[in-house]
């Protein structure tokens, strides 16, 4: 028996409704009503969480090879999440180009680091795009952190897309405008985010 069909036996044993099953759980009706129709897996605490409830063993509730696909499903979602982690503390740390003197600012004849915010002796054709990909990359990072769990088939495929552009177009900007602190961290950031999706290949 698939354990679609060992679920929904086990919850109307119980005479418990799908919303009500869910609560015990803690996950979604929706997750609940997938499962139950096979159009999704539980996860390995999911899983145990079931398992427990119900007074049964994992392996009472699922097969040898059901169990290998939800290792390697949770284990996906895991590493998933991390790399979510990394890109989106990475691209929140660019807040630093805000508050650390990256930038180098020509006076006469001597040349400052200064703060993106105390930049001034600089054309503004510059640093509206320093200050544009700046905020931008911020909010891709929050967005990123705060959206860990949302699965909207636009933002799965193309967060990271968004999060590898915005570093492309700022270490270029500001290799471009001889900035090299600033494009050498930039290009430190984007290095990062690089090795992880090679890794994950």
């Amino acid at each position: 028996m698939e354990l679609s069909q060992k679920l929904q036996e086990l919850r109307k044993q119980k005479n418990l409704t799908q919303e009500e099953l869910a609560e015990i759980l803690f996950v979604s009706r929706t997750a609940i009503s997938k499962w139950e129709s096979g159009r999704g897996y539980p996860s390995i605490d999911s899983l145990k969480a079931i398992a427990g409830y119900f007074s049964i063993t994992i392996d009472e509730l699922i097969s040898g090879q059901e169990l290998l696909v939800a290792a390697e499903k949770d284990t996906h979602q895991k590493l998933h999440h991390l790399h979510d982690i990394v890109f989106g503390m990475l691209d929140c740390a660019v807040a630093m180009f805000l508050f650390l003197p990256l930038f180098g600012q020509k006076v006469g004849n001597l040349i400052y680091e200064v703060t993106l915010f105390n930049l001034t002796e600089t054309f503004w054709y510059i640093k509206i795009p320093y200050i544009l990909f700046t905020v931008a990359t911020i909010l891709c990072g929050i967005a990123t952190l705060a959206l860990q769990n949302y699965t909207g088939a636009f933002w799965v495929k193309s967060k990271r897309v968004i999060s590898l552009s915005l570093s492309v177009c700022s270490c270029s900007l500001f290799m471009i405008s001889l900035q090299p602190y600033a494009a050498m961290l930039a290009f430190l950031f984007l290095l990062i985010k690089g090795i992880l999706l090679l890794k994950r290949q």
